[in-house]
């Protein structure tokens, strides 16, 4: 195939798939933005039977705070009746106060 043998095509005689001339693709549809789930706070509540050191260890074990901070919030719990433990969504904060349930420790969830 010699040089003279190939052809050169210009844009314009690109057809599209209807036949139109080459057009640019067309634009993603835009993506709809997430919804934000509402903020849940979860509640510890105080009680007279549990230790200190049982609370402490079950706030580190179910939740993301550290030894210091639940402490701290055991006791807020202790001197006040109760302690904002963290804020999440419902269902995370409906999670939370199971667990403690099932450790026989009082917790809370109301909207923030």
């Amino acid at each position: 195939m010699s040089k003279s043998d190939t052809a050169v095509i210009e844009p314009a005689e690109v057809a599209g798939a209807a036949g139109q001339p080459g057009t640019a693709l067309a634009p993603a549809p835009a993506r709809p933005t997430p919804k934000v789930l509402p903020p849940y706070k979860v509640l510890l509540h105080n009680d007279d039977v549990n230790e200190f050191l049982f609370v402490v260890r079950a706030i580190v074990q179910l939740t993301p705070l550290d030894a210091d901070e639940a402490l701290q919030k055991t006791i807020e719990a202790h001197e006040t009746g109760v302690s904002l433990l963290l804020v999440t969504n419902k269902e995370r904060a409906e999670l939370y106060v199971e667990q403690f349930a099932s450790l026989k420790l009082t917790a809370t969830t109301e909207p923030d």
